[in-house]
């Protein structure tokens, strides 16, 4: 019987697996590669070590178990000689489409072996799917091309530009081969300050929700999901941008004195926005004159002398000086 690897986007998805019986071990692919430094000129371990460092600085686990799920992970992959086939299961979103884009790139630079590889990539969520649903998804599966190598390489050498032009210029050039790229392109490309009022996508959606009447954190974070055709946010990214609108000078929103903004949701918890916020809402301000830009976005490191901001308008990126 044929040795399998199942390289997927999660825990959940792995435990429908087993539920579903398919053939085969199982890796979850566990990154938000959409939030913080994802550097050029780095090996896969390198990277892993600047990612553990990012996800514990964000209060998201202990970096040494961040550290070691990172090195299982990476070892795994290393050993794919052993297996006889490689399944790749992922979906549409952003969250998805970045692992894609690492997982090609790093096998578009190994030697020739004898296992197969092969993607199964559908507009359905695998953590949301039953036991059955999940097997039927094997009729998709399709074997890796030459194609699909060769572009999530140039993609994701893009990600990882230290500036935003070559990511943006995938859009113009042919990505088929990897029909959800470029839908993840684009919302990349929201997440960048909006020129008028220096907001993501996501931040404008929340205090647009908070300003409308919802004050529960938990709920705002649903009805913000509500917005995503493609939803690839997860809370604590999510609470992470909350925290950034409180904890700026002047703050765009305000929390009950003595409270904090954290996972789990505590009862009663009801956020405000300010009259600054409405004011950068309304892009009367813009944020990006109150606060000090410092945010990575795939290689992109946003400060005030590398800093570009998304055109929702005319769909262009334009860099702020």
């Amino acid at each position: 019987m044929d040795r399998i690897l199942n390289i997927t986007n999660g825990d959940c998805a792995v435990e429908t697996m087993k539920q579903a019986n398919i053939p085969g071990e199982f890796l979850p692919w566990r990154d938000v590669l959409h939030e913080g430094p994802v550097p050029e000129g780095l090996s896969l371990e390198a990277l892993s070590e600047v990612r553990t460092r990012f996800i514990a600085d964000q209060n998201w686990g202990k970096a040494e178990d961040i550290r070691q799920s990172f090195i299982d992970r990476d070892n795994v992959l290393k050993s794919y000689t052993e297996f006889d086939k490689i399944i790749l299961w992922f979906e549409h979103d952003l969250y998805d489409q970045l692992h894609i884009l690492q997982i090609l790139d790093w096998f578009s630079q190994q030697a020739h072996s004898k296992t197969k590889l092969s993607l199964i990539c559908t507009d359905q969520y695998l953590g949301m799917v039953t036991a059955d649903e999940m097997k039927d998804l094997l009729q998709f599966e399709q074997p890796v091309t030459k194609s699909q190598l060769s572009l999530a390489r140039r993609s994701w050498t893009a990600f990882r530009s230290p500036t935003p032009e070559k990511w943006s210029a995938l859009l113009i050039t042919d990505i088929s081969a990897l029909p959800f790229l470029e839908g993840a392109i684009l919302r990349l490309l929201e997440e960048y300050p909006d020129c008028s009022n220096g907001l993501s996508r996501t931040a404008q959606q929340a205090l647009n929700i908070i300003s409308e009447g919802e004050k529960r954190p938990g709920k705002v974070f649903a009805l913000y999901q509500e917005t995503e055709d493609r939803r690839f946010l997860g809370d604590s990214s999510f609470w992470a941008i909350l925290n950034e609108l409180l904890g700026s000078k002047p703050p765009l929103l305000t929390i009950h004195q003595g409270q904090v903004l954290r996972l789990p949701i505590s009862p009663g918890q009801a956020l405000n926005i300010t009259v600054e916020g409405k004011d950068v809402l309304k892009a009367k301000r813009n944020w990006l004159n109150i606060v000090e830009p410092d945010r990575w976005i795939g290689g992109t490191h946003l400060t005030s002398s590398n800093l570009w901001c998304w055109d929702s308008g005319s769909g262009s990126l334009i860099q702020r000086v």
